[in-house]
């Protein structure tokens, strides 16, 4: 049904590589409901993703399913979980413990992906020495040493926009190898530091257009 993919680093296309997390959303639900194969045409009948696009997709991480049978749910879900670095764990901190900040902070289903947000840094000294959720906020001046015992390779930035790059550079410069950029600012960061730019103001900006052309 599927190979080892655990030691293996496969370079996908980025379309497909963000579309993988859909379809392991939907096999976790019917591996929940007790399903035990699915084919990629029922996959696309209740994602809106073309079957073939599915099966080629799941190709490019040697996951085959069996003729008039389909995928092995349960291996399905445990090889795209593997794949994705869902079953590492990948310590993060948070830079703006504001209302974002805070949110995520509550947000306890990032640990089920494989994200552990163990501290919150912000620059209002009455927010240091308080907890979210259990997690310790501290002020940001206190994150090189924090980090010494932290270790967070990932950087989750929720910063008003114009402390956006000067934050992510001390986010590098504390050890950061990965930064979450919830801002609308395209931060400049070295060519070998991992930047997902996750704006909801630009995804607010692409739904507000379509909508608008809906009513033309």
């Amino acid at each position: 049904m599927a190979g080892d993919n655990s030691k293996i680093t496969i370079k996908l296309p980025e379309p497909s590589l963000r579309r993988l997390p859909w379809y392991l959303a939907y096999v976790k639900l019917l591996k929940d409901r007790g399903v035990e194969y699915v084919s990629s045409t029922q996959i696309s009948k209740d994602i809106n993703v073309d079957a073939s696009q599915i099966a080629k997709d799941l190709s490019f991480i040697n996951i085959s399913g069996k003729t008039r049978v389909g995928y092995e749910v349960e291996s399905l879900v445990s090889v795209l979980e593997d794949f994705l670095g869902f079953t590492d764990v990948h310590k993060a901190v948070i830079f703006g413990v504001g209302s974002l900040g805070a949110a995520l902070l509550q947000d306890s289903g990032l640990a089920q992906y494989g994200m552990n947000v163990i501290a919150g840094f912000d620059i209002k000294e009455e927010l240091a020495g308080t907890f979210i959720n259990g997690i310790p906020v501290y002020h940001v001046s206190e994150f090189e040493e924090r980090q010494k015992e932290l270790n967070a390779h990932i950087g989750i930035l929720t910063v008003p926009v114009e402390r956006a790059q000067e934050t992510a550079e001390s986010m590098i410069a504390g050890g950061v190898k990965a930064i979450w950029n919830f801002t609308p600012f395209r931060i400049r960061v070295p060519k070998h530091i991992v930047v997902q730019n996750t704006s909801i103001y630009a995804h607010l900006a692409v739904m507000f257009n379509r909508l608008n052309n809906l009513k033309k």
